[in-house]
């Protein structure tokens, strides 16, 4: 290994994190928290092992990530994005297996906007007839 950090960008509706790998022994650190303390509990930590058990890279990499916007649900779908980008920066033979899974894949749907004249995006003010 040439580069000791490897630096990807993960999205997810409104969820943005910033995610730096270095070589370590499995250590998540989230906006300067442990991720249990963060997300509480093991509220998402299969998530965010996903891409290390699919790649067998579990306990190689220390995570350092920086979570904004969304919700917590959202952050950690953000964050597994991110720890996928960031894998393929560590080895392009990641790419295949990351793939299939669809990890690399950014999830696109985000809340649609309300409209004028209607209560919200598709629902509507209730109608009279007489």
């Amino acid at each position: 290994m040439a580069q000791d950090r490897y630096y990807a960008t993960g999205k997810r509706k409104t969820a943005i994190a910033r995610v730096w790998l270095t070589p370590g022994s499995g250590k998540v650190i989230v906006n300067k928290m442990t991720a249990e303390d963060y997300f509480g509990g093991n509220f998402s930590s299969h998530k965010i092992a996903r891409p290390f058990k699919i790649t067998e890279t579990t306990d190689q990499f220390d995570i350092l990530a920086t979570l904004i916007g969304g919700g917590k649900s959202s952050q950690a779908e953000a964050l597994t994005h991110g720890i996928s980008k960031a894998l393929l920066e560590v080895d392009a033979e990641n790419r295949l297996p990351l793939k299939k899974s669809g990890l690399l894949t950014r999830d696109p749907r985000c809340k649609e906007r309300k409209k004028y004249g209607q209560k919200g995006a598709r629902a509507k003010f209730q109608f009279s007839k007489r």
